[in-house]
C-alpha cells in the first residue's frame, strides 16, 4: 500500500500547493490529493490555499510534481451531486475535471453527495438524479480512463444501502468507492463492516480519526467532517482504522491510504504519518515507493 495525504491538512496554515509538495518530499510521501478550483479565488491567487485551479496547466504541474517525487493519487471534485444544483453546478465541474486529471497524470477523481437531506427533493428523486449524473460522468471517464470514486461523505453515501445502489448506477470498472474511515464513524456507522461490505469496490482511502470530544458531540448527528483535529491514532477511531487496513490487505488492495487530518503546519500530520507507517509495519504491509 502507499501513503498519501490530502492538502486540506494545511488549509489552516495557509500554505500553497508547492509548499505541500515540499513537505511531501521531506517526509518521503509520494502521493498527494488536493481540491480542484473551478475559477479564480483571491485566497488561492495570493498563495494562501493548498489546492490547484483548473486554469493551471496540468502538464506543467505534473512536471513540477515529478521534480519533488510526488504524483496525484486523486483530485477532489466533490461538489454535492444530490442537491437541486447538482446537474447545473456539480456535473459540469466533474466533467471539466476529467480531461484535466488525465493530462495531470491523475488516475482518480473524488465525487460525492451533500452532507444533508436535499431541500426540495425526495430521497428517491435525489437518488435518481444522481443516477443520471453519474451516467453522464462515467461515459466521459471511460473515454479518458479515469476512475470516478464515490466518496463516503454525505447523507446518502454514509448509508450503506444507498451506497450499494450508487455503485450499481453504471456497469463500469471506472465507478468505484473512496472509503472514508472518519465519515463512516461520525455518521454513526461502524467503519469495519462498512469497509468489509465494499472492499472489492474500494480504489482509494481517506484515513481519518475522530477525537473523543468530537465523537461525543457529533456522532450520529453529522455525516461528514473535513479533517480530524487530532493526530491519526490518537482518537477513538484508531482501532477501526487498523481494522479497515487489515480488511483491505486481505482483499489485495494496493492503492493509496490518504491521510486527512489537521496538519498544524507539520507536527500533527507528521505524528499521524508515523502512526500509519507503524500500522503497516505491524500488519506486514510493505509501503510502496511509487
Amino acid at each position: 500500500m502507499n501513503i498519501g495525504f490530502h492538502t486540506d491538512a494545511f488549509n489552516s496554515s495557509y500554505w500553497d500547493f508547492e509548499k505541500c509538495l515540499q513537505w511531501a518530499e521531506r517526509n518521503g510521501v509520494h502521493y498527494i490529493e488536493c481540491g480542484l478550483i473551478d475559477g479564480v479565488s483571491w485566497i488561492h491567487g495570493l498563495g494562501y490555499q493548498p489546492h490547484v485551479a483548473l486554469y493551471e496547466d496540468p502538464a506543467l504541474l505534473r512536471k513540477k510534481m515529478a521534480g519533488y517525487g510526488v504524483e496525484f493519487s486523486q483530485v477532489d471534485a466533490a461538489y454535492p451531486l444530490s442537491g437541486r444544483d447538482g446537474p447545473s453546478r456539480g456535473l459540469p465541474y466533474v466533467l471539466k475535471s476529467i480531461p484535466w486529471a488525465k493530462l495531470a497524470g491523475c488516475p482518480r477523481i473524488a465525487t460525492t453527495d451533500g452532507l444533508h437531506k436535499p431541500e426540495g427533493l425526495t430521497d428517491r428523486e435525489a437518488m435518481e438524479q444522481m443516477r443520471r449524473i453519474y451516467g453522464q460522468i462515467i461515459e466521459v471517464a471511460e473515454a479518458h480512463e479515469i476512475t470516478i470514486n464515490v466518496e463516503v461523505h454525505g447523507y446518502f453515501t454514509t448509508n450503506p444501502e444507498c451506497m450499494a445502489e450508487m455503485l450499481e448506477y453504471c456497469d463500469s470498472p471506472f465507478l468505484r468507492m473512496n472509503m472514508d474511515t472518519g465519515n463512516t464513524f461520525i455518521a454513526g456507522q461502524d467503519p469495519v463492516p462498512f469497509c468489509e461490505r465494499f472492499k472489492e469496490k474500494v480504489s482509494h482511502v481517506h484515513v481519518k480519526d475522530v477525537s473523543e470530544s468530537l465523537a461525543a458531540a457529533a456522532r450520529g448527528e453529522q455525516t461528514g467532517i473535513a479533517v480530524s483535529y487530532c493526530a491519526i491514532g490518537d482518537g477513538v477511531n484508531a482501532d477501526n482504522i487498523r481494522g479497515c487496513i487489515e480488511i483491505l490487505r486481505d482483499a489485495g488492495f494496493d492503492g493509496v491510504l490518504g491521510m486527512e487530518c489537521e496538519g498544524q503546519g507539520g507536527p500533527l500530520i507528521e505524528k499521524s504519518l508515523a502512526w500509519l507507517r507503524r500500522q503497516l509495519q505491524e500488519l506486514g504491509i510493505e509501503e510502496g515507493t511509487r
